[in-house]
């Protein structure tokens, strides 16, 4: 045990399960804090109902030890040494933040806590919610910040399907209530995950760190959207054009655009732009980059749709009379997330379009996927293909990289729509050779 301290981790989404599970395989003892039976169940019985490479045998594993527990009773928080919070944040309409679940969480908190706690706010939020909201909220209790307890600020910067390798890999940004908290945030990070710990000089400072990141990514993948539909004016291959750009050196690096796809989902890039410009705004700065490249990534999956559709139509294939299989509904690759998943409004607009439409992914939760979509999902890939006109990949799990599409039961002339395969020359020439249409995003 790196200092025999015992950790509590408020709120047991996917962030929180991700870090409490870690936390407990490098030693520390770890109670897990949720209003939710379920996921504080899940937990203990260690069957997740989400997907994540590792989580599953890496919790299942920790609380046989005794070294992991989930708890809904905040009173057994008062037990631990460090707090860390990791609710959701979601945003409103308007872009500002949601605060139910904070709030909720940190009055709770404040009536558990005792002289000497360390409380860590990872839930990503707007410049300015730790000090102006969180800290009152747990003062509430009748302590002080910076006096009986500290306080900082310690982004999540994680991606789903590496989560856990990047727990201990990436550097870990702190900004404290001041200078002790910040000093006692990076020490627990050192000793508790050994990675690299940049101390920033405030907590604004720390959360303007998370949403530059995500503002960055959003933005960049919204360029190379925006340059595959320019290549495709040309029938040039965008990835082409990337893999020659990328060459050129440009300040600590080389130019780094990012890859085209079906569009941008997930819980985090699609909110923390908004997060920016609402902040931006309250303040009187208009912030234009962040809502452009929101609306250009938010445009992709019509834009993917509108593929699918014209081939269909240039086929002489009537919408009513034609099926799409979907494969892969999550929002990235190898990931189960459905949240924000470009591939529902893909599958939306083909519906509305009077498309039949088939879905599999055998990582998403198929009563999940039913509930979103109201399609029941086909339990393999050869049920959702067969006599299909096109076969839209819109994330390519691993499950599907040894598709052998000769082996397909699809209508003849199918299209294969790339929206998140990538697939080189070669695997192209061979889906064409059978006889298929390929179209990729800016390909």
């Amino acid at each position: 045990m790196p200092d025999g301290r015992t950790v509590a981790v408020i709120g047991l989404g996917y962030v929180g399960l991700c870090l409490a599970a870690t936390l407990a395989d490098r030693g520390l003892n770890v109670i897990g804090v949720d209003i939710a039976q379920r996921q504080v169940d899940d937990v203990n019985s260690g069957q997740l109902s989400l997907y994540e490479g590792g989580l599953q045998d890496l919790i299942t594993r920790c609380v046989a030890s005794g070294r992991l527990r989930a708890t809904t009773d905040y009173a057994d928080a008062s037990n631990a040494d460090v707090l860390v919070v990791t609710v959701g944040t979601p945003i409103t309409d308007e872009g500002t933040l949601a605060e139910r679940q904070l709030r909720s969480a940190c009055q709770s908190l404040s009536t558990h806590l005792r002289p000497g706690h360390l409380v860590v706010l990872k839930s990503t939020v707007p410049p300015g919610t730790t000090r102006n909201l969180v800290l009152p909220l747990l003062e509430g209790g009748g302590l002080t910040g910076g006096e009986d307890f500290m306080l900082s600020f310690s982004p999540e910067r994680l991606a789903e399907g590496t989560a856990l390798a990047e727990l201990r890999d990436f550097p870990i940004v702190v900004g404290g209530l001041d200078d002790r908290s910040t000093q006692e945030t990076a020490k627990f990070w050192q000793e508790a995950l050994g990675v690299r710990v940049m101390p920033q000089a405030s907590l604004e400072a720390a959360e303007i760190v998370k949403l530059a990141d995500n503002w960055w990514i959003d933005l960049n993948i919204a360029l190379a959207n925006e340059l595959a539909k320019f290549c495709a004016l040309y029938d040039v291959d965008v990835l082409d054009v990337i893999t020659a750009a990328n060459t050129i050196p440009k300040g600590s690096g080389n130019v780094n655009i990012l890859l085209p796809s079906v569009g941008v989902g997930g819980s985090c890039l699609t909110k923390d732009p908004w997060m920016v410009w609402q902040s931006a705004r309250q303040s009187g700065l208009e912030i234009h980059t962040a809502p452009a490249g929101r609306e250009v990534n938010a445009g992709m999956p019509a834009y993917t749709t509108q593929l699918i559709l014209d081939d269909l139509a240039a086929r002489g294939r009537s919408f009513s009379e034609a099926t799409v299989a979907v494969l892969g509904l999550a929002f990235k690759n190898n990931t189960g997330d459905l949240r924000s998943s470009p591939a529902q409004l893909v599958v939306e607009a083909l519906v509305k379009e009077g498309v039949q439409v088939r879905v599999h992914d055998p990582l998403t939760d198929p009563a999940q996927v039913e509930a979103l979509l109201h399609i029941q999902p086909a339990a393999s890939v050869q049920e959702a293909v067969r006599d299909a006109d096109c076969v839209a990949l819109l994330a390519l799990h691993r499950e599907f990289e040894d598709l052998d599409f000769a082996a397909l039961p699809v209508a003849e002339s199918c299209l294969v729509l790339d929206g998140r395969a990538y697939f080189p020359r070669e695997k192209i020439a061979m889906i064409r050779k059978l006889g298929l249409g390929y179209r990729g995003i800016g390909r």
